[in-house]
C-alpha cells in the first residue's frame, strides 16, 4: 500500500516541475515502473522471510481456509481467465471510445467523465470478483486483488506517457486530474489506518474507515460535477 501512495505521489511532482522529456517520454516513466517492480520483490521477500508477525486470534482466519473446490482442471481455469481477460479488455476500449463520444456530445469535462464514467464501470469487473472472493471466504485474495488492481492503475500513468506522442502527459493533466489523484493518495492513506486500527463493528455495520472512503469519495464527486 505504500508502494501504492508512491507511485501517485510522484506523478503530482513532475506536474508542478519544469516541463522535461526525453524522445516524449519524461524520466519518471522508468521509474514508476522501477518503483512497482521494487515494491513487488519487497512484498516476495517480506513473505519468506517477515520480520513480524501478526498476533494470532479467535477471529484470525488463515489463508489455508480458504475454499477452493479443485474441481476444474488448471488449464481450464486458465483457459478462461484469458478469455475473461481478453473480453475485458475488448470492453475496456469501447467504454474508452463511449466516453470520450458522450464528452463531447454533452459538454462534459473529460475528467469528470474519465472519473466518474469510465472509472467507475471499467472498476465493475474487479468489484464482481472481490465479492464473489469473500464469498468463498478467501478474504486476503480480495484485498490483494483491491490494492494489486490499484497498483497496476497507477502504472497505467507510464504506459500513457509512453503512448502519448505530444510531449510528457505529466505536464498535460488537468487540475481536475491531479485533485483525484490526491484524493486517492488520501483514501489510501485512511485506507493504511484502518488496517493497522480495525474496528469489529462501525457505523452501518462497517469501519469507520468505510464510512470515511464513502463519504470523500461523495464528496469528490459531488465538487467535481458542480464544476461541470
Amino acid at each position: 500500500m505504500t508502494v501504492l501512495i508512491i507511485l501517485t505521489i510522484l506523478p503530482i511532482m513532475v506536474w508542478v516541475s519544469p516541463h522535461f522529456a526525453i524522445v516524449g517520454v519524461n524520466p519518471l516513466t522508468p521509474v514508476l515502473v522501477m518503483v512497482y517492480l521494487v515494491g513487488l520483490h519487497n512484498a516476495h521477500r517480506i513473505k519468506q522471510r517477515p520480520m513480524c508477525l501478526p498476533r494470532k486470534t479467535d477471529a484470525t482466519r488463515d489463508e489455508d481456509d480458504d475454499e477452493c473446490d479443485g474441481r476444474r482442471p488448471l488449464a481450464l481455469l486458465f483457459a478462461i481467465l484469458g478469455g475473461m481477460v481478453a473480453v475485458v479488455g475488448l470492453c475496456g476500449y469501447v467504454v474508452g471510445t463511449a466516453g470520450l463520444e458522450l464528452s463531447g456530445r454533452l459538454g462534459i469535462s473529460q475528467g469528470v467523465v474519465g472519473a466518474l464514467g469510465t472509472a467507475i464501470v471499467t472498476s465493475l469487473p474487479e468489484l464482481v470478483t472481490t465479492i464473489a472472493a469473500v464469498r468463498k471466504g478467501a478474504l486476503q485474495l480480495a484485498v490483494g486483488g483491491i490494492i494489486g488492481g490499484n497498483l497496476v492503475d497507477a502504472l497505467f500513468i507510464a504506459a500513457s506517457d509512453v503512448a502519448y506522442r505530444e510531449g510528457s502527459i505529466y505536464n498535460a493533466m488537468s487540475e481536475r486530474s491531479v485533485f483525484w489523484i490526491s484524493l486517492s493518495i488520501l483514501m489510501t492513506g485512511i485506507l493504511l489506518l484502518g488496517l493497522l486500527r480495525r474496528e469489529r463493528q462501525g457505523p452501518g455495520g462497517i469501519g469507520w474507515e468505510s464510512v470515511l472512503l464513502i463519504g470523500l469519495w461523495l464528496g469528490g464527486a459531488a465538487l467535481q460535477i458542480s464544476l461541470g
